[in-house]
């Protein structure tokens, strides 16, 4: 998911074709509360306001993901099921079999926890508006490309708990399989109130769009300086070094190319015409930080969402480098050949 509202806007080619270049402000704003959250953790009472805070957070974010999402404009892409077939298989089967790969490097090399970050990012849901954005650069085919992030997005608010539950329970990561319903409610009721609600709020959230991405951002900020104040109160840190970083960078490396490898190639072989090639590729391809940020607070402990997130992190601005860079050799080729490398 992601804070922006999902719509059939126009998409700047020019301006847009540069995102991901530099540092995203986001990412920017994000480092800097890990930064105030090392030198100033919550703790005590103060840490138990701030975990309250950040529950009726995430419920509100849910909410307003809910309220945003078109369902009738992802039900009636449905016509294109073989593009949305295989944009939902690279997200929710390609991807977690990858990240389930990784547990066969030893701890020493990438530590249980930060594996277990790298497969919770890969159970996530696609993004809406960088895919949308980068599909629009690269002259793929924008409305299959709503549609088909609107459906992932749809179903990660169930599958991705289970998919956790599923392959993370007993793996030290400290999600119990027979809670998952609970963990799925937490997050499905708010999102089906906003769903609900979306006939009469959804002209005002468009409206008024500017100010509430404000609010979801503030509330990602606030999910993170939770997350790693509990961290540091815990000592978690103290189990990191920098050459667990560069692996963990290498390991998002990898993982982003095998996909985007897997989705161009797979997409070819099975026929499809370039525009949707181009759409299965970014589709696939991306997993959201708007989200992930939130429901690992209510997946994980608190004491452990902050290696958790590391992983999707690191992976949200390489894949925006990635795609970007991707995007423009798209546009600037007329092959109808052109596989990503």
């Amino acid at each position: 998911m992601t804070s922006a509202p999902v719509g059939r806007s126009r998409v700047g080619r020019g301006g847009l074709a540069r995102i991901g270049l530099r540092l995203d402000p986001f990412v920017l704003a994000i480092l800097a509360t890990v930064g105030v959250a090392t030198l100033l953790p919550a703790s005590g009472g103060v840490a138990d306001g701030f975990s309250t805070a950040t529950t009726i957070a995430v419920g509100l974010l849910f909410f307003l993901y809910g309220a945003r999402l078109s369902t009738q404009e992802a039900l009636d892409g449905l016509r294109r099921w073989r593009l949305h077939a295989v944009v939902l298989a690279a997200t929710f089967v390609l991807f977690p079999l990858l990240g389930l790969a990784l547990f066969l490097l030893p701890s020493s090399v990438l530590p249980a926890q930060l594996a277990a970050g790298v497969l919770f990012l890969a159970v996530l849901p696609s993004t809406v508006q960088s895919s949308i954005a980068f599909t629009s650069i690269a002259r793929g085919n924008v409305a299959a490309a709503i549609c088909s992030a609107s459906l992932s997005n749809l179903a990660g608010i169930v599958l991705t708990p289970l998919l956790v539950a599923l392959l993370l329970s007993g793996d030290g990561a400290g999600v119990d399989g027979s809670a998952v319903l609970g963990i799925v409610l937490q997050l499905l009721a708010p999102f089906v109130a906003g769903q609900l609600a979306r006939r009469w709020i959804g002209d005002w959230i468009t409206r008024n769009s500017a100010p509430l991405k404000l609010f979801d951002r503030g509330s990602i900020l606030l999910v993170v300086y939770t997350a790693f104040s509990a961290g540091m109160v815990e000592g978690i840190w103290h189990r990191l070094d920098a050459g667990h970083l560069l692996v963990l960078v290498g390991v998002c490396c990898v993982l982003l190319a095998a996909v985007l490898g897997a989705t161009g190639w797979g997409a070819r072989v099975l026929g499809f015409a370039r525009a949707d090639r181009i759409t299965i590729v970014f589709c696939g391809s991306k997993k959201s930080l708007a989200s992930g940020l939130p429901m690992a607070t209510v997946l994980f402990g608190h004491a452990q969402v902050g290696l958790i997130v590391l992983p999707l992190m690191l992976f949200h601005q390489i894949q925006l480098i990635v795609c970007a860079t991707l995007a423009r050799r798209y546009a600037r080729s007329a092959s109808p050949d052109l596989v990503p490398a």
